[in-house]
C-alpha cells in the first residue's frame, strides 16, 4: 500500500490544476486551425504512445481482467466524447467560462449517485445542487446570447464525464490506473485512426499532415493531457480525495489568467458572478462531504 504523503500529493494536483487548462487553452488555440477530428486523435495517440511503455516497464502486460473489457470500451468512448465537446466548445467560449460550467459535474455525479447507484443525498447537498445549477445558467446566458447553442456543449461534457466517473468507479479497483489509461488509450487510437482509413474522405475525417509548428503544438497537446491525467493520479494516491478535491476548483482561475494571457478573454460580471456562486456550492458540497465522512452519526440537520 502506498504511504500517504500529504504534501507531495498536493504539489502534484497543483501540477494537474495548471497544466489541465494550459492544456484546454493550447487546444483553443489549435481549433482555429486544426480540424476536431485531428485534435483528438492526436491527444489520445499521445496517451497511448506515453503510457503503453510504461505498463511494459511495469513489468506487467496489457492484458484486462476479466469481463472488463466491455465497460473500458465504455469509459474510452465517453472519454473520446467528452473530450470532443470540451474541444468543440472551446472553439466559442471562453476559456473560463467553458471550465466554470463543466464543473457542473459534481452535482450531476451526486444526481446520478442517488438514482443510479441508491447513494443517499439529503437536503443539504440537493440545495447546494440547486445553487450551483443556477451559478451554471449565469455563466450559459450571456454565453448562449453570444454563441447560440455551443454554449451547451461544456453541459454535455459535464454529463458525459459524469458517466465517465460511475463507470471508471465500477473498475478502479480492478485495474491500476496508468494501465487502463494506456489501454483507453490505444482503443481511442485504434478506433480514430481507423475512421481514418475506412473513411478517408468523410467531413470531418480527412486528416491533412500539419505543417511543423502545428505539428509539435498538437504533441505538446497529447503530453499536457496525459501528464496531466498521471499528476491527478499519483496525488490520489499519496493523498486523500478529500484532501484534495477542493483544489480542482483551481481550473476555473487558472483556466481565467490563461484565457486572459492568450486570449484577452475575461468573464462579463453575470458570467463572473456564476462562477463564484459555482464554485461556491462545489466547494460546499465537498466540505460537507468530508464532515459526514469524519462524523457519520452526526445528525442530518447539522
Amino acid at each position: 500500500m502506498t504511504q500517504d504523503r500529504p504534501f507531495l500529493g498536493i504539489l502534484f494536483m497543483l501540477g494537474f490544476c495548471v497544466l489541465a487548462p494550459l492544456g484546454d487553452a493550447l487546444a483553443k488555440y489549435l481549433s482555429a486551425t486544426v480540424a476536431l477530428f485531428v485534435l483528438i486523435t492526436v491527444r489520445f495517440s499521445m496517451q497511448a504512445i506515453m503510457l503503453t511503455p510504461l505498463v511494459w516497464l511495469s513489468g506487467t502486460s496489457l492484458r484486462l481482467p476479466q469481463g472488463i473489457f466491455p465497460k473500458v470500451l465504455l469509459r474510452t468512448c465517453l472519454h473520446i466524447a467528452g473530450v470532443a465537446m470540451m474541444f468543440a466548445s472551446l472553439a466559442y467560449l471562453p476559456l473560463a467560462d467553458a471550465l466554470a460550467i463543466a464543473f457542473v459535474m459534481p452535482f450531476i455525479m451526486l444526481i446520478l449517485g442517488h438514482f443510479v447507484l441508491h447513494e443517499t443525498v439529503g437536503p443539504h447537498r440537493i440545495t447546494a445542487c440547486a445553487v450551483g445549477f443556477i451559478g451554471t445558467l449565469l455563466v450559459i446566458q450571456p454565453n448562449f446570447l453570444a454563441v447560440g447553442w455551443p454554449a451547451l456543449l461544456p453541459l454535455g461534457v459535464a454529463v458525459i464525464f459524469a458517466l465517465f466517473m460511475l463507470v471508471t468507479r465500477q473498475i478502479a479497483k480492478q485495474i491500476d490506473a496508468v494501465h487502463l489509461q494506456a489501454v483507453s488509450g490505444l482503443q481511442a487510437m485504434i478506433m480514430l485512426i481507423s475512421l481514418v482509413i475506412l473513411f478517408p474522405d468523410a467531413p470531418g475525417v480527412a486528416m491533412d499532415w500539419p505543417e511543423a509548428r502545428t505539428f509539435w503544438l498538437l504533441c505538446a497537446l497529447g503530453i499536457l493531457g496525459t501528464v496531466a491525467h498521471l499528476l491527478m493520479t499519483w496525488s490520489l494516491r499519496l493523498a486523500p480525495a478529500a484532501t484534495l478535491a477542493p483544489m480542482q476548483y483551481l481550473e476555473i482561475p487558472v483556466g481565467t489568467i490563461f484565457g486572459w494571457l492568450i486570449f484577452k478573454d475575461l468573464p462579463n460580471g453575470l458570467a463572473a458572478l456564476g462562477i463564484c456562486i459555482t464554485i461556491g456550492a462545489g466547494l460546499y458540497i465537498i466540505l460537507r462531504e468530508q464532515r459526514l465522512s469524519r462524523f457519520p452519526d452526526a445528525p442530518p440537520a447539522a
